[in-house]
């Protein structure tokens, strides 16, 4: 199943005087009538993140305004905005809810299993990640539509696993401990995680019956994208890596390793 959105030609019924046409950078739109799309929501305002196995399914609503009332999403579909792929279908239907007898809120379902990927493209997979648009065709009651591209910008990333563990434990006062972790992200071509490298991530510390962790320092990953540290302890805690990720990588926070006092 191998897809490249790139422009769309259009043949629109009823001759050239029952268009509307807007060009604008990085946007087209074109229709009939008074329709129009006035805001897009893309998983509920969330970054999409799909991983090795798990079948993603997430929502896109469209808010719609017509005088005669909006009838129903006829198109939507969402791919890369640099490259042009896409590996994510919608399954055809939207329900729409009326928030005004103008205007309405439809949503679409989208749905990816990781499985369908490697095959969707012609290029390395994993450069599909990053920012996505959304296209829609919208109808109206009294027959009006409005073909728009580019209606929303959403991310599309690649999930993320991180790993802490601090020794020795439980370990003495004012000695040393070694906190090790290992950051690594979806491949998406062969459906396995791999080390990040050249990353930065966080160490935190949550000391033991406080409410919040904070950052102690800043590690760069390494091979395989292994992190290790070394720090001096002065009380009991918790210890754990967080990675704020990147435009095509999820961020991630590791389980928080628990150290106590000799």
């Amino acid at each position: 199943m191998r897809h490249r959105y790139g422009h769309r030609q259009w043949a629109v019924a009823g001759g050239a005087s029952a268009l509307v046409l807007l060009t604008a950078t990085g946007a087209h739109a074109e229709g009939k009538g008074d329709i129009r799309v006035t805001g897009t929501v893309v998983n509920r305002g969330a970054n999409v993140v799909i991983g090795t196995a798990k079948t993603v399914h997430y929502p896109i609503a469209v808010t719609v305004k017509d005088d005669s009332g909006v009838k129903k999403i006829t198109d939507l579909s969402t791919f890369n905005t640099s490259n042009g792929y896409g590996f994510v279908t919608w399954d055809g239907d939207s329900s729409c809810v009326k928030k005004s007898s103008t205007t309405s809120v439809c949503t679409g379902t989208m749905t990816v299993d990781p499985a369908w990927i490697a095959s969707s493209d012609d290029i390395d997979s994993n450069k599909v990640a990053g920012v996505w648009q959304v296209n829609a065709t919208v109808k109206a009651n009294d027959g009006d539509y409005w073909i728009s591209d580019r209606v929303a910008l959403y991310k599309v990333k690649r999930a993320s696993k991180l790993t802490t563990d601090a020794t020795p434990e439980p370990v003495a006062k004012g000695a040393e401990l070694t906190i090790n972790g290992k950051l690594s992200r979806a491949n998406w071509e062969d459906l396995k995680y791999h080390g990040f490298t050249g990353q930065d991530v966080k160490l935190q510390y949550r000391r033991a019956g406080a409410a919040h962790y904070s950052t102690v320092k800043t590690v760069r990953t390494g091979a395989a994208g292994k992190l290790s540290t070394k720090v001096t302890v002065t009380s009991a805690g918790s210890w754990r890596w967080y990675f704020p990720g990147t435009t095509t990588t999820a961020r991630i926070v590791s389980v928080g390793d628990a150290v106590t006092l000799k």
